[in-house]
């Protein structure tokens, strides 16, 4: 697009705010392996940092006002505020400053295969998913993951072809920024609701994104408001590739083996079948993804066969039922689900699998979502044999909703909550018993209560 044209013009050095951030380490690595001279600061270690740290790209601990000087451009994510000490430096000194999803924008523009996958659930796993293909099969893509993808050992890949697969994010718009040739549309669903406001304003946001995608159009033929969105996009000259479970899509699903824990299944085109898939990660929601992920790779010219042998090969993404250990036979795992159409996925899954019980620890996410999907939320967290809560993750906001975690847990038979992740790894170790599933779920930071788990039953 003419809107990136020279955003890189005269740019030799960028700094990053927040490097170590999931969005913006890949974006980072990138613009390193073209050439481009790379600082960033960050307020705590990680191993993201160390990867970063790798390919020589210089990070200091903490957001200082010098950390800016002599950079062309600094990068900064949605959750750095205006008052951070950086960015009132890059203002003093008239650097120009931009957020990340806008250079996402520039840095996909750079490909003329650009793929972007968008929808309210699903997005990691089958962006990592199109990655894992395309690079089993040779196509060299460059990709922007929201999660570590172990098969590529982080979550971003430098490749030297003319196609890059990026994570397309919807919240505050983010994703208009992309103008992709080819977009994944997985769902549209009610999420986000604190900047939306209603599921008509999510609605737009996503005709926009379709309306800015150049060429093709992979989209959820079995969802109401993912074919609303696309409605009318043929006539303006996109090509709109359908898939689902449903037999007027164009790529079809139709599961094979539905008594084992990770489903097998056909994948048809034009109800002709061209392969078969033995997945490797539990649930029928994977199904989908992986249907979506072979539908976008195929259309790009994999061959169907390599399609299906890299997604059986796929063993799943960074806290996407991310199995983390099996101490005392007890099944420890963690998942980022935060929206209860996300929970039933995940719950329903795991209560297929065989354990003899399961306990779910959730940490609801945002005291907006909590309130307005409070029903929802006590419906799904029945699905478990035992729901255990922490307090809600606040995030961006204030309780100007006066929710708390009891609220919820008072609308699930014999749920409970506490304050402190401490708390809840003593409970749960004390109850767990050998062939038990303990499973943390949440867009947060509970994965730091899974590892208090792992130790307690270590020990």
């Amino acid at each position: 697009m003419e809107i990136y044209d020279h955003l890189l013009d005269n740019v030799k050095r960028i700094h990053f705010v927040g490097i170590g951030g999931s969005g913006m380490c890949p974006l980072a690595e990138i613009l390193h392996h073209d050439g481009y001279e790379i600082t960033g600061s960050d307020t705590a270690e990680s191993d993201t940092l160390e990867r970063i740290r790798s390919y020589g790209i210089p990070v200091t601990m903490g957001h200082k006002p010098e950390n800016v000087i002599g950079a062309d451009l600094v990068v900064y994510t949605a959750a750095v505020k205006q008052d951070n000490p950086e960015l009132v430096s890059a203002r003093e000194h008239s650097i120009p400053a931009i957020e990340r999803c806008v250079m996402l924008g520039a840095v996909t523009d750079k490909f003329k295969r650009s793929v972007a996958v968008c929808g309210t659930h699903g997005k990691t796993t089958t962006t990592s998913m199109i990655t894992q293909i395309f690079t089993m099969a040779d196509f060299d893509p460059t990709a922007v993951i929201g999660a570590k993808l172990p098969f590529i050992g982080g979550n971003s890949r430098c490749g030297k072809s003319d196609i890059i697969v990026c994570e397309a994010c919807e919240y505050v718009d983010s994703f208009l920024h992309i103008y992709p040739a080819v977009s994944v549309i997985l769902n549209v669903d009610e999420d986000h609701l604190d900047y939306f406001g209603t599921l008509d304003r999510i609605k737009e946001s996503f005709i926009k994104f379709a309306d800015q995608t150049s060429d093709t159009l992979i989209v959820n033929g079995d969802d109401e408001n993912t074919m609303f969105c696309v409605d009318g996009m043929k006539e303006k000259g996109k090509k709109i590739v359908t898939f689902g479970f449903g037999e007027n899509n164009d790529f079809r699903a139709v599961i094979t083996d539905e008594g084992s824990v990770c489903d097998s299944f056909d994948i048809l085109l034009h109800n002709e079948k061209i392969a078969t898939v033995n997945l490797s990660v539990p649930g029928k929601f994977n199904v989908m993804n992986a249907l979506a992920a072979a539908a976008a790779t195929v259309t790009l010219g994999v061959s169907p066969d390599k399609a299906a042998m890299a997604l059986e090969e796929f063993k799943g993404a960074h806290r996407r039922f991310e199995i983390l250990g099996k101490p005392r036979n007890i099944t420890v795992a963690d998942d980022f689900a935060h929206h209860p159409t996300e929970l039933r996925a995940t719950l329903t899954t795991a209560m297929k699998m065989g354990y003899n019980n399961v306990w779910a620890v959730f940490q609801p996410h945002t005291f907006s979502r909590t309130y307005q999907f409070l029903d929802e939320f006590a419906e799904v967290l029945s699905i478990p044999d035992h729901c255990i809560l922490s307090e809600i993750l606040p995030v961006r906001e204030t309780n100007i909703y006066n929710i708390y975690s009891k609220d919820l847990a008072e609308k699930i038979d014999g749920c409970v909550w506490f304050n402190t992740f401490d708390e809840i790894a003593d409970f749960v170790t004390k109850k767990a018993e050998p062939g038990d599933l303990i499973i943390t779920i949440g867009g947060g930071n509970v994965y730091m209560c899974a590892h208090k788990i792992l130790d307690r039953l270590n020990g």
